[in-house]
């Protein structure tokens, strides 16, 4: 396999978050010599995440095994979701807002047509549901483990209990028609067809959706890590991988995508 350098479109913060993490994780439990540095394996971790590098590539760029490529990328993926925050705390950090934005995204995921409850007959395609909370800026706060695709976003937020969280905290919520009923403080547009709508409703409903457009920054976020455009690994790591892309994002000053390339290769 041909070698050659490459780049990461990933802040300089997210590297050294996540590599001052594997160290420290390295001397609590003794280890002595790694293949990698911990430098090393983090700009491999995030090689992975980003840019969904194989594990056969990620091998021969970094010079070691394809084992020892899973291994690192495994160890970095769950140390940083053990560091993502439950809902109950993102929902207190939130809560000096004046409200948040809820909303549910699809992860495409590589399963065959007999694989139902992971068919989205919303978007006809196989994946995996997520539901994400964002600020009034658009910016990413929380989000969900994965459910199969088939679950609608209402019973995905019952399922999280997100719909009690936000009502516990009085804090109010944006969301589209999928939450149609979701009661609480979740505000959702008036159904119907807008031209059969009054003139007062159809005004609520168009300054409801320029509301909502603007959670969509946060689903931009996620998708800009390439390996959740098209997942192709067991569907229970899923969960670890997006809530290790959030502990990223929460926990780096500056956000992905524009912050300085790392070498790569």
């Amino acid at each position: 396999m041909l070698v050659y350098p490459s780049g990461i479109d990933v802040s300089g913060s997210a590297l050294r978050f996540l590599s001052d993490r594997l160290s420290a994780q390295r001397r609590q439990s003794g280890t002595r010599w790694r293949s990698l540095s911990a430098g090393r394996q983090a700009l491999l971790a995030l090689a992975h995440l980003r840019c969904g590098h194989t594990y056969a590539q990620l091998a021969a760029g970094f010079g070691v095994g394809t084992t020892t490529a899973y291994r690192y990328v495994a160890e970095a993926v769950e140390l940083l979701a053990a560091l993502a925050p439950n809902l109950s705390a993102a929902v207190k950090a939130a809560s000096r807002k004046a409200f948040v934005i809820l909303d549910g995204t699809l992860l495409p995921i590589d399963r065959i047509a007999s694989d139902l409850p992971y068919y989205s007959g919303k978007h006809k395609k196989h994946g995996m549901n997520v539901q994400v909370i964002t600020d009034l800026l658009g910016r990413l706060q929380w989000a969900s483990a994965a459910l199969p695709g088939a679950v609608h976003d209402i019973k995905a937020a019952r399922t999280h209990s997100i719909i009690n969280v936000l009502a516990d905290a009085g804090l109010p919520c944006w969301a589209d028609k999928g939450y149609q009923g979701a009661g609480g403080t979740v505000r959702v547009p008036f159904r119907g067809k807008h031209r059969n709508l009054s003139a007062g409703q159809q005004a609520v409903n168009v300054a409801h959706a320029r509301i909502r457009a603007i959670g969509e920054q946060a689903m931009a976020t996620l998708k800009g890590w390439r390996l959740l455009r098209k997942l192709r690994c067991s569907t229970t790591r899923i969960t670890n991988l997006v809530q290790a892309v959030l502990t990223l994002h929460l926990t780096c000053s500056n956000k992905v995508g524009k912050g300085s390339w790392s070498p790569v290769g």
